[in-house]
């Protein structure tokens, strides 16, 4: 157990039954009342997030958190494998647990999992992959008076919009949080 005014952002504590990461804290002093500490908090189970308030000496229960960084090694029917870098092992999660992630994994990516309690809660993307252009349709000449885009399909069968003048085996940097371009790579 620790006292509220220990939280930091990235501990894992459990709320209500549930682990959740502490995505933001603030320290409170109003005038004349008792202080408090305001935070912002992500369930890792549903991914849902919660304001909440502790008082400044309430005691709140911290959760053991280990963070793994794997390499994606390749997808079969049902799962997604992964590599230990450094021990070789490798680590399979169903497709459920990836989730929207596999729109962005490619071979070699490395990839950080988070275990709450010795068993895996969620998968982290680096901010930024690079992915090449399987599919684009050619920009017509002309069509440049405005910031014009058009459709792509990316390697992995994300669709993503483009400007015109990206071309088919081009590779691009895609940003993992928004899922927009972000230029060449």
């Amino acid at each position: 157990m620790a006292a509220a005014n220990d939280l930091r952002k990235g501990m894992c504590i459990r709320y209500n039954g549930n682990p959740a990461i502490v995505l933001e804290v603030q320290h409170r002093t109003p005038g004349n009342l008792r202080a408090f500490v305001q935070a912002i908090i992500r369930y890792i189970g549903t991914g849902k997030s919660a304001d909440v308030r502790f008082g400044s000496t309430d005691k709140v229960e911290t959760v053991e958190v280990h963070r793994q960084t794997l390499e994606f090694s390749y997808k079969d029917q049902t799962s997604y494998n992964f590599m230990d870098p450094e021990t070789y092992d490798t680590v399979t999660f169903e497709e459920a647990f990836i989730g929207e992630s596999k729109e962005y994994l490619t071979e070699n990516l490395q990839v950080e999992v988070l275990y709450v309690e010795g068993k895996a809660a969620s998968l982290e993307l680096p901010a930024s992959v690079n992915l090449r252009v399987a599919e684009s349709a050619e920009g017509v000449r002309g069509d440049s008076a405005n910031n014009v885009q058009k459709p792509a399909t990316l390697e992995t069968g994300k669709v993503i919009t483009v400007p015109l003048f990206i071309k088919e085996g081009e590779i691009v940097k895609i940003d993992t949080r928004t899922g927009h371009y972000m230029g060449r790579a």
